[in-house]
C-alpha cells in the first residue's frame, strides 16, 4: 500500500459499509487517514470496525474532510444531500457505477460545490464488509465526474483519496462515464447471466462437461441480482442500446445457423465467421497490463496436485527463480487428482521458466 501519507485528506466519513465502501476505508486506514463508518445496518458497521475499517460515527462525531457514500445508485442524491443538511464533511463523493441521475438530482436537491461523483472500476462477485479487500482498487481505474459547478477544493480532495487507495484517476462527465460502462461492465453483467441461466434444468450430464470457458463468461453471473437490479434501472437506456446491437447481432448468428442446419452450405456460416473474426478484433482491443497496449503472453501449462500447498509451492519456486507472473489460469475438472495451472509470461521468459520448474521437478506440458 501506499505510505507516503494522507497530505490534504486527514478524515473520511464511509457511508455504506459493503465490499466497496469498507474496502475504501481499510485503504485510507491504511495510511493514516481517521475513518468514522455509518451504515443504516449496524451489524454492517460494527463489523467492518471490528475489521479494522474505523470507528463507527456517533452523535458527537466530528466533521470530516471527506464523505464517501457507498450506497446503492438511487440512494446516493438523497444521501449526500442529508449529509450536507448535517455539515457532516467539506467534500462529497460517492462510489456507484451509474452518474448522470446522481448528479442531475444533486445539482436540485443539494449543493454541487462540494460533491464530486465517483466510480472505481473494481469489484468482487462477494458482498459484504468480510468481502472488503485492503488492495481492491490498486491499479484500477476510478472514473472522477465533476460538474462544472464542482470547486477545485472538492476535485483535489477526492482526487488525493483515489491516489490513496492506488487508483488510477479518469476524468470523464457523467452522461460520458454511463455510455462507457453500459458497453464495458453493465450489459456483460446481463449477457453472463443471461448464459449462466441457460444451465437451469440441464442435463446434470452436460453441466458435468463444463470447463473454464463457461466458468470464464459466467464469472460475474454470481453477483448480487438486488444490487444489479438497481445499476441497471439507473442505467437502463445506456444498457438497452448496448444488448438492442448484441441482439441484432445474434438474430443474425442464429439465422446462419439454422440456414446451415436445414442445408448445409459453407456461406451459409459466413455470418458466424464474421462474428468470430469481430470477436477477436474485439477482444484485442482490451488494454493491456497497467492500461497499457495489448501485450502477448505465452501460457506454460504446469500440472499441480490436488493437495494444500501445492499451488503456494509453484508460486514461491516462480518467485524464486526471478521471473515475472503476467497472468494465471486454473482449470481444475471434478473429480481429478491434478489442476492445470496455465502461466502466462512474455514469450522471452517462457523456455526459462519452464526449465526452472522442470528442475524444481514440476510437471510441465510444453
Amino acid at each position: 500500500m501506499n505510505t507516503t501519507g494522507s497530505e490534504g485528506l486527514r478524515s473520511a466519513l464511509i457511508v455504506g459499509t459493503g465490499l466497496m465502501g469498507t474496502s475504501v476505508a481499510l485503504a485510507l486506514r491504511a495510511v493514516g487517514v481517521e475513518v468514522q463508518l455509518r451504515d443504516r445496518d449496524p451489524a454492517a458497521a460494527d463489523l467492518a470496525s471490528a475489521l479494522g475499517a474505523g470507528a463507527v460515527r456517533t452523535s458527537d462525531s466530528p466533521s470530516v474532510d471527506l464523505a464517501v457514500i457507498a450506497v446503492p445508485p438511487a440512494s446516493v442524491a438523497t444521501t449526500v444531500a442529508g449529509l450536507q443538511r448535517e455539515g457532516a464533511a467539506a467534500v462529497y463523493t460517492d462510489l456507484a457505477s451509474t452518474k448522470a441521475i446522481a448528479q442531475r438530482e444533486i445539482e436540485v436537491i443539494g449543493d454541487p460545490t462540494s460533491y464530486v461523483g465517483g466510480h472505481p472500476l473494481a469489484g468482487r462477485e462477494r458482498s459484504g464488509p468480510g468481502a472488503a479487500r485492503i488492495d481492491l482498487f490498486a491499479g484500477r481505474p476510478w472514473v472522477l465526474t465533476p460538474s462544472a459547478a464542482s470547486s477545485g477544493h472538492a476535485l483535489d480532495t477526492v482526487r488525493r483519496m483515489v491516489e490513496l487507495c492506488e487508483a488510477t484517476v479518469v476524468v470523464m462527465d457523467p452522461d460520458t462515464h454511463d455510455r462507457a460502462v453500459a458497453l464495458v461492465s453493465h450489459a456483460p453483467q446481463v449477457l453472463a447471466s443471461l448464459v449462466a441461466a441457460r444451465l437451469l434444468g440441464a442435463d446434470a450430464e452436460a453441466v458435468g462437461l463444463s470447463g473454464q470457458g463457461l466458468r470464464d463468461v459466467t464469472r460475474i453471473a454470481a453477483s448480487d441480482p438486488a444490487l444489479w437490479t438497481e445499476i441497471l434501472a439507473a442505467n437502463a437506456g445506456a444498457v438497452a442500446e448496448v444488448l438492442s446491437a448484441v441482439a441484432a447481432d445474434l438474430d443474425r448468428v442464429v439465422d446462419a445457423l439454422r440456414s446451415a442446419a436445414a442445408a448445409p452450405d459453407p456461406a451459409a456460416m459466413d455470418p458466424v465467421t464474421a462474428a468470430l473474426r469481430a470477436g477477436n478484433a474485439g477482444r484485442a482491443a482490451l488494454p493491456g497490463k497497467h492500461g497499457g497496449a495489448p501485450a502477448r503472453f505465452t501460457a506454460v501449462p504446469v500440472l499441480v496436485p490436488d493437495k494444500p500447498g501445492e499451488l503456494a509451492r509453484l508460486l514461491t519456486d516462480v518467485g524464486t527463480d526471478g521471473i515475472n507472473l503476467e497472468d494465471m489460469r486454473i482449470e481444475h475438472s471434478p473429480g481429478q487428482p491434478v489442476g492445470l495451472v496455465e502461466l502466462a509470461v512474455r514469450p522471452a521468459l517462457a523456455e526459462e521458466l519452464v526449465a526452472a520448474l522442470r528442475a524444481r521437478g514440476w510437471a510441465v506440458h510444453w
